[in-house]
């Protein structure tokens, strides 16, 4: 009889396996649906698809840039995502009801090939304010043997004269060799940079989609997206890291294939800086022989992200936004022009260069936005670990350019104009006051298994060892998250707001301040 049984249940399994299999969650269909990628049959494995989705960046009131990768697959094989050569041409038009008017230089058919790591990635001008637009791509070897690729949706920024509800969100610390358990990483190393043992990778069931936060933001529809850096980790695993450009570019690619970015890049435009992770080393400056030079740390940020049209070489990587009439933002560069760290600190030494810092006060003195944003790869506030020396917080480090400019901005008024600070790096949430009342508001790390407890005022392993700076806020315990920024223009019944909106990856809301303006 046991035998009798066993044998039907093998006949039944069979059957189950043959009639109604269970779809694999890696499978390329899956996640090209997804991540709305062109779909690649066998028929058509010599034609490229877009396997790392589409990512629109740099918007403006009156631009964005629209980017694609064409690829062979649409995930990891060999801990990459190979290149294809060929076009993509960008189709831009209007959401709305009346789309007789044309966007200008659209279409357009943009080469796909290996000197820029097989990325096309078109430039658009002329169009209007707080407009919703739509990017549709057609992809192919050729401009004339095209087929449908990935669709991007966006809607450019209000502008100086448009008080509207605008939202963004923040992030840093996109560490995937963590999330995915990488069993390079250096256990004893992690523990001395981090203060905190390897936490354990990620394991749902939906690892192979990607990072849970990215999923949550998309729910939330902001408005635009920030990575402030350690968008990827050249050096997790140190051993070995991350030297040369293909080895470079591979970051990018194992990061961007995972279906939760494509989902999300798909829907919300982005905004890039970079830190020290994704431009050298960690704690990185421009000094030594090692690889990633610095040419190389800048080359591959104006490469893989749209921060800049391609081929412009020379393009600014500080820059500011004009987000709406309540609202400006500003991205500065933390890594290209900074003084070597080991510099005695002073008068000299300077994170941004002059050149850098001469824009930030010129630009904010002209100003007239309600609320002002410096949103920082780094913290100026802190309190930081003690060891370090590389951020405007640090002792020894750089506190000279940040009180000579604290100094500047209460001389000119700005204390009184509704200045903050936003910042990434650290891998711990928090809202820290400075003596000086100024404000700074840490995102903290976005994967979970990247994150860890901070440092706070009053530790003696802290840069604030006295105690000086107040924390209204400290992420306890740690875990993966993020900062959402919304501003709500003013109606009969209240001035405009500024809200800084902290959230765990799962989307529970941890901490929320609010900020009415201040009455001049």
């Amino acid at each position: 009889m046991r035998f009798y049984c066993l044998f039907c249940l093998m006949i039944v399994a069979v059957l189950s396996l043959s009639g109604c299999e269970k779809p694999d969650s890696e499978t390329p269909a899956t996640v090209v649906e997804q991540g709305e990628a062109a779909i690649q049959t066998e028929a058509d494995s010599d034609l490229p698809i877009a396997g790392m989705g589409i990512m629109v960046g740099e918007v403006t009131p009156d631009s964005a840039l629209v980017q694609v990768r064409l690829t062979e697959t649409d995930k990891l094989v060999d801990r990459d995502v190979k290149g294809m050569p060929g076009v993509v041409q960008f189709t831009l038009t209007p959401v709305s009801v009346e789309k007789s008017e044309a966007v200008k230089d659209s279409p357009q058919v943009i080469q796909a090939a290996a000197d820029h790591d097989f990325i096309a990635r078109a430039a658009f001008t002329g169009l209007k304010p707080g407009t919703k637009y739509e990017c549709k791509t057609e992809i192919g070897t050729t401009a004339e043997q095209l087929h449908a690729g990935p669709t991007a949706h966006f809607e450019t920024l209000p502008g100086p004269t448009l008080a509207e509800t605008v939202d963004f969100v923040v992030v840093t610390g996109m560490n995937y060799a963590k999330f995915h358990g990488d069993q390079r990483i250096d256990k004893k190393q992690h523990l001395e940079e981090n203060n905190t043992k390897l936490p354990q990778p990620y394991a749902g069931p939906d690892k192979n989609l990607g990072y849970p936060a990215l999923e949550t933001i998309l729910k939330l529809k902001p408005n635009f997206f920030i990575g402030t850096g350690d968008n990827v980790y050249y050096d997790t695993p140190d051993k070995p890291r991350a030297k040369t450009i293909p080895e470079m570019r591979r970051k990018w690619h194992e990061q961007f294939v995972q279906p939760r970015y494509r989902d999300l890049f798909a829907a919300v435009p982005t905004y890039w800086e970079i830190d020290d992770h994704d431009y050298r080393i960690d704690d990185g400056d421009n000094t030594g022989d090692h690889h990633p030079t610095p040419e190389e740390g800048r080359r591959m940020m104006l490469e893989q992200l749209p921060v800049a049209p391609m081929n412009d070489e020379d393009a600014k990587t500080y820059r500011t936004h004009r987000v709406s009439k309540d609202l400006q933002i500003w991205l500065p560069e933390n890594r290209m022009y900074r003084s070597p760290n080991a510099m005695e600190d002073g008068p000299e030494k300077s994170i941004w260069g002059k050149e850098q810092l001469a824009w930030l006060k010129q630009t904010l003195k002209e100003s007239d936005a309600t609320f002002k944003i410096l949103v920082s790869p780094t913290p100026m506030i802190g309190p930081d670990d003690l060891r370090k020396t590389d951020n405007h917080c640090d002792i020894g480090g750089f506190r000279y350019e940040r009180d000579a400019f604290f100094k500047w901005l209460k001389e000119n008024g700005l204390d009184q104009q509704n200045f903050f600070i936003v910042c990434g790096d650290r891998h711990w949430q928090y809202h820290a006051v400075d003596p000086s009342g100024f404000e700074e508001f840490s995102c903290g790390a976005l994967v979970d298994a990247n994150s860890r407890l901070g440092r706070k005022p009053g530790d003696p392993k802290s840069t604030d060892p006295k105690g000086l700076i107040k924390q209204p806020y400290y992420q306890d315990p740690r875990s993966g998250g993020f900062l959402q920024v919304k501003v709500t223009p003013a109606d009969k019944q209240q001035p405009a707001t500024l809200s800084f909106l902290f959230y765990d990856e799962k989307g529970k809301l941890l901490y929320q301040h609010d900020i009415p303006q201040m009455k001049k």
